[in-house]
């Protein structure tokens, strides 16, 4: 049965995604935000921690894949029965998918603490560096266990009605962070001076109190809980759904994460300069696309919650509002982009190669943000919404192992060709995947109620 959502104006649905879109994408700055203090700061220590800290940063990326993994393939199933009304149906929801999290942290922290060096090799082959990714990796370690809890239950405040709540969480741990990171790195105040290994210890610090909270915010009234009989008995046919819907993601995450790491093993081994440029560019990408990655997340959740009441043109006419909003998004993003590129090239402690080399990637950033956008939207915020998970491992998978990864490693290592160039290479996915993905969007195979009935 439909049903249909009543007098829902353009006005009402604007108003709705904007009170999603404005705290996720908060928080998605926020988090880059760490990133870039990190850079900042450590950059004022001296460019090797720059670099070490950026490379060991990349086996917590992959970390966080995992976690980007299971929490889209929650927020699918949740969005759909929270528009249905099913609380129970979130709570099991809840409760498997934070044991399958944690197990994945626990790979990481053992990982992380007994083979740090062998991980770090397989970024750079520079001594200095991955005597300083050693340290980070081995103190970083235990946030990994903090961060498999904290984000599954963000992740379904999100998506039951509290994504303001979830944004203040994330949010003040990040400001945490980026104080500690401070005091830490510097030796302010009490605190001693630990350069690098300062860095991490705030990131574990602040993690562990993003846990805390996220855990007493689910005790609230009215918030969807982590049960202990949903823990040990889990639904059957939940769990059916939930990994028919997360492998795809998780796989292309994964893919996409991977290729990406892959990007930075080749410009590890194009020089420190080349890494330093890399770190930062990618810092202030991450910071300027928020709001993209918002727009998907936001867009993907309200669209999500109509499928659930089974209002699919309902739903059809949002996607098409999205679709619009997010080429706007990446117009204004690129444009801010450029605007902040100067400023960022004066403020960084870089070599003078490294300065230029930054330079051109802010430019090439820019040039591509529209298509950036408008996969973010569709990829990672439309089409799971609907169940459509398997097309964006099948599209990151051609485009970056068939395309970018290959013939960047040509670029760098057969070819020789100049540092900015091959960073224009790799970073041509986005571009070309867009035709195929708008031909997706149009067939609307996403429009599809996933809910089962109680």
């Amino acid at each position: 049965m439909t049903v249909k959502s009543p007098g829902v104006s353009d006005t009402t649905f604007y108003q709705k995604l904007m009170r999603l879109v404005l705290p996720i994408a908060f928080q998605q700055f926020m988090l880059a935000a760490v990133s870039a203090s990190d850079a900042f700061m450590l950059g004022f220590v001296n460019q090797d921690s720059l670099s070490a800290a950026s490379l060991a940063g990349q086996i917590t990326f992959v970390f966080n894949l995992f976690m980007g993994g299971l929490t889209v393939g929650t927020s699918i199933l949740a969005a759909q029965y929270y528009g249905k009304g099913d609380k129970a149906s979130i709570e099991k929801i809840f409760a498997y998918v934070t044991k399958i999290s944690f197990l994945i942290s626990v790979v990481f922290f053992m990982a992380s603490v007994m083979i740090p060096e062998r991980l770090m090799r397989i970024f750079t082959p520079e001594p200095r560096l991955i005597s300083g990714g050693v340290v980070y990796l081995r103190i970083v370690a235990a946030s990994y266990l903090f961060t498999g809890i904290s984000q599954i239950f963000l992740c379904i405040l999100k998506n039951t009605g509290s994504a303001m709540k979830s944004m203040l969480v994330g949010s003040t741990s990040v400001v945490i962070n980026i104080v500690l990171n401070a005091m830490l790195i510097f030796g302010i105040g009490i605190f001693p001076e630990m350069g690098i290994a300062g860095a991490a210890l705030a990131t574990t610090i602040a993690k562990l109190i993003e846990m805390a909270w996220a855990y007493g915010e689910s005790l609230r009234p009215g918030n969807a809980r982590l049960r202990g009989n949903y823990l040990l008995h889990s639904d059957r046919l939940l769990r059916k759904d939930y990994w028919k819907y997360t492998v795809p993601m998780l796989g292309d995450y994964l893919v996409w994460g991977v290729g990406f790491s892959m990007y930075s093993v080749i410009m590890g081994h194009l020089g420190s300069d080349a890494v330093a440029a890399n770190s930062i560019a990618n810092i202030v990408k991450n910071l300027i696309v928020c709001f993209c990655t918002g727009l998907g997340n936001g867009g993907g959740i309200i669209i999500g919650n109509e499928l659930g009441r089974n209002d699919l043109e309902q739903a059809k006419k949002y996607g098409a509002i999205l679709c619009k909003m997010s080429i706007i998004s990446g117009i204004l993003s690129a444009v801010v982009l450029l605007a902040v590129s100067p400023w960022i090239i004066n403020v960084t402690e870089l070599s003078a190669q490294a300065a230029d080399y930054l330079k051109w990637m802010l430019i090439l950033c820019a040039c591509y943000m529209v298509g950036k956008s408008f996969n973010m939207t569709t990829i990672a915020g439309i089409f799971p919404a609907g169940g459509d998970a398997k097309f964006g491992l099948i599209c990151d998978a051609v485009t970056m192992w068939a395309f970018a990864v290959p013939v960047g490693l040509l670029a760098a290592f057969v070819w020789h060709l100049p540092v900015i160039a091959v960073f224009l290479i790799i970073n041509l996915d986005e571009i070309v995947k867009l035709p195929v993905v708008i031909s997706r969007y149009q067939k609307y195979g996403w429009l599809k109620n996933l809910t089962r009935e109680a």
